[in-house]
């Protein structure tokens, strides 16, 4: 997958005068929001809270009896941002304590670039919790495991081999969306088919998982993969040479359907479960989240909106581009309010030729919205 990393973005570019939502925050302190063209949004987070009862290890949280009914006007203002949005966008916000859940856009598996790193440390720490493997277990990272694009550890590999642990290739992965990171743990934990069966044995729903980095982004190019791509520009300059009509069909081929595709509805369950302390032991569930709240990538994504006193933990995943047009721009995560109460939220944009500031704008936008109809 690609990466964005803290880089100022000028999100003004996309107005989205939603009188709706304007008038809901207009009940909100006033200091704690700012302008995002006609929009009003809270502005970034402040440093993340203490963890909750389940990051402490406290066991797995009840849901209601039954579920309260989703705020309606969070289920217009996520309607109107995704029908005015031009491109495919899925969108899903479940709250955590109360259970109900409201969705806008395609319910289609969208791709999720490296949004999937999620299901791989979710399958390391589940085989963690069952004794299979340890946080401190030795790994070793060789020439022969660099994958493309982002892969920062790259530039530890010297005298042909570098000596991580995996707890180390976690915090890389999650946090820095380190592809050569989570290739290596995707390995180390049974390939791509352990991390299909935690998906499947958790019952997580319409979630993909694909072959891996390197299989994944050349066969969208159109390329098949060889070690050497892994090597500076090789890769980007042996796509450059493939004939246009190759990699548009290549790449439409992976937007129909793609491999990793999973749906924003499925992936908010998922981390509404994860948050309940549903999926795996209190202590990898506390790991997990605190992990992806130190996330170093996609500030002015969904994160761009959090308001301070409220914590996020997350994960991006950013697809390839061509033509002005780029397959998959996501941020999904946890989202929790000063009271504690939480919501899981995803937002999967799975083809698009919009500039990042619009794409930046429609996530904070949904998380304003959030914010904006959420009760003490």
């Amino acid at each position: 997958m690609l990466i964005e990393l803290n880089k100022p973005q000028n999100t003004g570019a996309w107005l989205v005068p939603l009188a709706a939502i304007a008038l809901a925050l207009s009940g909100c302190n006033a200091r704690q929001t700012s302008r995002v063209g006609a929009l009003l949004v809270p502005p970034a987070a402040a440093a993340p809270l203490a963890p909750t009862a389940v990051s402490r290890g406290a066991p797995p949280l009840a849901y209601p009896a039954r579920p309260a009914r989703a705020p309606a006007l969070l289920a217009a203002s996520l309607a109107s941002l995704t029908g005015k949005f031009d491109g495919m966008v899925g969108v899903s916000v479940r709250s955590v304590d109360q259970g109900w859940s409201v969705s806008a856009g395609t319910d289609a598996p969208l791709p999720q670039q490296s949004v999937s790193k999620l299901w791989v440390a979710m399958a390391v720490l589940d085989a963690r919790d069952a004794g299979r493997l340890t946080l401190d277990d030795p790994v070793t990272i060789t020439r022969n495991d660099l994958t493309l694009f982002h892969q920062p550890i790259a530039a530890l590999v010297k005298g042909g081999s570098y000596d991580s642990t995996v707890r180390e290739l976690l915090r890389r992965a999650l946090t820095m969306s380190d592809n050569t990171a989570n290739d290596r743990l995707l390995r180390y934990v049974g390939g791509p088919e352990a991390v299909r069966d935690f998906i499947r044995r958790k019952g997580l729903g319409d979630i993909r998982f694909g072959p891996g980095e390197r299989l994944l982004q050349s066969r969208t190019a159109g390329l098949s993969w060889r070690q050497d791509y892994a090597r500076g520009n090789a890769f980007t300059q042996a796509r450059a040479r493939l004939p246009l009509s190759t990699r548009l069909k290549a790449f439409d081929d992976y937007v129909a359907s793609p491999p990793d595709g999973a749906t924003a509805t499925a992936i908010a369950g998922a981390l509404a479960r994860l948050k309940r302390g549903d999926l795996l032991s209190g202590t990898s569930t506390g790991y997990l989240i605190s992990t992806m709240e130190s996330s170093l990538t996609g500030r002015q994504r969904l994160r761009g909106a959090v308001p301070p006193g409220w914590s996020f933990g997350h994960k991006t995943g950013t697809g390839q581009n061509l033509v002005g047009r780029t397959a998959g721009y996501n941020d999904v995560g946890i989202l929790t309010a000063p009271g504690g109460q939480s919501y899981a939220v995803a937002v999967l944009i799975g083809d698009t030729r919009r500039p990042v500031p619009e794409r930046q704008a429609l996530m904070q936008a949904v998380v304003a919205s959030l914010v904006a109809t959420h009760r003490q």
